[in-house]
């Protein structure tokens, strides 16, 4: 009896449309060297022009660089750092922390619906062995497992935008936890650009060095031990319930 033929899946035009959309904005990015434009030299040379601007146009200003920012992230450009402390910057800490947060949020949560509705299902079974632990952790503790990867710096930003996608978390909790997440972060990139206008008075130029100051760097580790402690506590209560039941279990 001859075997009816394997019907071969159909090519899902969408998904791979969707890996273009997101490799040409990348691409496009590098292609055109514009990481020129969003440099801490730039901002040096342009910094009159640049808050001229901003004192011009106080409503379309911090609407653009919310888009700026939003894009950046969706399209995962190395340039967050920079775009963050240039925020400082021109709005200073407060405003910018708010117009940064929210971009980032924005542009987090749309790669994210990109990734999930595109490659969601199709990729899950060939990470499904990498993602066994990552995926329990979402599923019992989403909002807290991804608030603490958040907050730990040693994370790329742009690997949880897109991991949670296969992991199943909801998109309510990955757009809470994401914005509470990168908070603290936020608030030190921008309040370091709030003081860059005396560093440029000098004639300097920073570099992104500043940033993995010890002084910068320690107190969000801190944070992130301090947002675990819920998990490793819940880790430890269901470790002493199974050894009590394998204690309390009758031998036959």
């Amino acid at each position: 009896m001859r075997e009816a033929p394997k019907t071969r899946k159909p090519i899902d035009f969408r998904s791979w449309a969707i890996l273009a959309f997101l490799l040409l904005g990348l691409g496009a990015f590098f292609w055109f060297d514009l990481h020129q434009y969003i440099s801490f030299q730039t901002l040096a040379e342009q910094r009159d022009r640049l808050q001229n601007w901003v004192s011009a146009w106080p409503v379309l200003a911090p609407v653009v660089l919310y888009l700026i920012y939003a894009v950046s992230v969706l399209f995962s450009l190395p340039i967050a750092a920079v775009l963050s402390v240039a925020a400082g910057f021109l709005f200073g800490t407060v405003e910018a922390t708010a117009i940064v947060a929210l971009g980032a949020t924005t542009g987090a949560a749309g790669l994210f619906i990109l990734a999930r509705s595109a490659f969601g299902e199709r990729w899950r079974p060939t990470v499904d062995r990498w993602l066994q632990r990552l995926d329990k952790g979402f599923h019992e503790n989403a909002f807290q497992y991804l608030l603490v990867l958040r907050l730990i710096p040693a994370v790329p930003f742009f690997v949880l935008n897109i991991v949670p996608a296969f992991a199943g978390i909801s998109l309510r909790s990955y757009v809470i936890a994401t914005f509470l997440g990168i908070l603290p972060g936020t608030v030190v990139y921008t309040s370091i650009g709030a003081g860059l206008d005396e560093v440029f008075a000098r004639g300097d130029v920073p570099d992104l060095s500043i940033l993995t100051d010890p002084a910068i760097v320690l107190p969000l580790v801190g944070l992130a031990l301090l947002a675990a402690l819920p998990l490793a506590y819940r880790w430890w209560r269901a470790n002493c319930a199974r050894s009590e039941t394998r204690d309390v279990t009758p031998s036959i």
